[in-house]
C-alpha cells in the first residue's frame, strides 16, 4: 500500500471511530507506524509484520477506543508493548487534550527502548516510559485511568496495578470477545460499570472495553 493510500485509510478509519485528526496528529501517527514497522524487523515488537495490517489491527484498533478517554487526565498503559493504545492516545492528546499525561510501563527493555525513541522522535512531551513490573511501580501522582490491551486476565490486571489507581479512578481494559469468565472472577471490592462494544474499521473481530471501578461501600 502506498503512503497516500495509508494516509487515506487512516483518515477514513479515524472518522468512522469518531475521531477527528489534524495535520500534526496524522503525520505523527503515520510516523509512529513507520517506526513500529522498522523496529519490528529487529526487535519483534509485534507478530504482525505487514504495515497495512498494522494500520488496522494496531493503529485503528487503538484509535477506536479514544472516545472512552476524553475525560482522562493521567493515564497509565500497563504492559504497553509497542505503545498500544498508550502511544496512540498520547499522539492524539498532545493537541486534542493537552492537559492529558500518558505513562507506559513494560518489563521488556527493548519495548521501552522503542517507546522512549518514539517519544523523542515525535516530541511527545506528554509521555513517560517506565521499565518495571507494574506491581513494583511507584509514582507520585496516582492515575485516574489505568488501561491495558491484551495484557492479562482482569483479576491479575486489577491485583497488580490497583495501588496505582486514584480512589475515584477506573480501569479500562481492551478485550476481544466479551470476557464473561474473567468478569465473574473479579477481585472482591471491584465492579464492572460498563461493557462497551467497539467497532474497528476494517477489522472483522469482536472488541469490547471493560470499565471497572471500586465498589462503593453501602451498596
Amino acid at each position: 500500500m502506498s503512503a497516500e493510500a495509508m494516509h487515506a485509510t487512516l483518515l477514513a478509519g479515524a472518522e468512522k471511530c469518531g475521531v477527528t485528526l489534524n495535520q500534526d496528529q496524522q503525520q505523527k501517527l503515520l510516523a509512529y507506524l513507520e517506526l513500529l514497522s522498522k523496529w519490528n524487523r529487529t526487535y519483534n515488537l509485534t507478530a504482525i509484520r505487514d504495515p497495512e495490517q498494522m494500520m488496522t489491527h494496531h493503529l485503528l484498533d487503538s484509535l477506536a477506543v479514544i472516545p472512552a478517554f476524553r475525560d482522562a487526565k493521567n493515564v497509565l498503559d500497563v504492559g504497553a508493548g509497542g505503545g498500544l493504545p498508550g502511544m496512540i492516545l498520547a499522539i492524539w492528546a498532545l493537541s486534542a487534550q493537552p492537559e492529558m499525561r500518558v505513562s507506559m510501563v513494560d518489563t521488556v527493555h527493548k519495548k521501552t527502548a522503542f517507546l522512549t525513541q518514539v517519544k523523542a522522535e515525535l516530541m511527545l512531551t506528554n509521555v513517560s516510559v517506565h521499565t518495571a513490573r507494574v506491581e513494583q511501580l511507584q509514582v507520585k501522582q496516582k492515575f485516574d485511568v489505568i488501561t491495558s490491551r491484551a495484557f492479562a486476565e482482569l483479576a491479575d490486571f486489577i491485583n497488580w496495578s490497583a495501588h496505582l489507581l486514584a480512589d475515584d479512578g477506573q480501569f479500562i481494559a481492551l478485550k476481544g470477545v466479551r470476557p464473561e469468565a474473567e468478569i465473574s472472577n473479579l477481585p472482591a471490592g471491584w465492579v464492572v460499570t460498563e461493557i462497551r462494544p467497539i467497532v474497528v474499521p476494517g477489522l472483522d473481530a469482536e472488541r469490547h472495553l471493560i470499565f471497572i471501578q471500586r465498589e462503593v461501600s453501602g451498596k
